[in-house]
């Protein structure tokens, strides 16, 4: 979809016209390429159809009187795009959506700095899946024999197995089931990051 740029007299407004809509470019480059174009095109037309309402004044001045009214892109359009990218996160699934969608909320409440530490708990489980394939003997879902209820997940030391305190009760299984603990955690994260944001619609509504 093509939008049509605004075409000015005076070449200082046909410039800072440019340059404004440049930073609305680069403010909303995160986005999806259907949302730059919303956001690109309903500021486009709100500086068409202001300068429209002002047209016997001087150009230049009801340009500058305009943008200033609007804002900084930078700033007025941080949290629609927060917004925005924590939409397109939970629709896709996409981890790197999901991270920079975080990342742009932070500021909009702890519960998302809480959602960002969930995530990096998945990260916990790849860093086992490695050490287990460099080290498979120490690595595992392991129980302390005199005591069947205590399950430890992750790394042990070689005294422990010297001393048979501890054995390894998944085995090969050890790397399968934990690619399936991060799909699943992955996907359960998303969704009560998915319905956090619908609550959050709904008050706001």
């Amino acid at each position: 979809m093509r939008i049509e740029d605004i075409k000015f007299k005076q070449k200082a407004s046909q410039r800072i016209y440019t340059d404004y809509m440049k930073r609305i470019k680069r403010a909303t480059a995160s986005l999806s390429k259907i949302n730059q174009d919303d956001i690109y095109m309903e500021f486009n037309s709100h500086i068409f159809e202001a300068i429209q309402h002002k047209n016997e004044t001087n150009e230049l001045d009801s340009l500058l009187d305009i943008i200033e009214k609007l804002g900084s892109p930078e700033e007025v359009l941080k949290p629609l795009v927060a917004d925005k990218k924590l939409e397109q996160a939970t629709k896709t699934f996409n981890p790197i959506h999901v991270f920079k969608a975080l990342v742009l909320n932070f500021t909009n409440g702890v519960s998302y700095i809480f959602f960002f530490i969930l995530y990096l708990f998945l990260f916990g489980f790849v860093f086992l899946i490695f050490a287990k394939i460099i080290n498979p003997s120490l690595v595992g879902l392991h129980i302390k024999k005199e005591s069947l209820s205590v399950f430890v997940l992750g790394i042990t030391s070689s005294h422990d197995q010297i001393k048979n305190q501890t054995t390894e009760v998944l085995g090969n299984w050890f790397i399968p089931v934990m690619l399936l603990s991060i799909i699943i955690f992955y996907f359960l994260i998303t969704l009560l990051l998915k319905l956090k944001k619908s609550i959050n619609q709904k008050t706001l509504s």
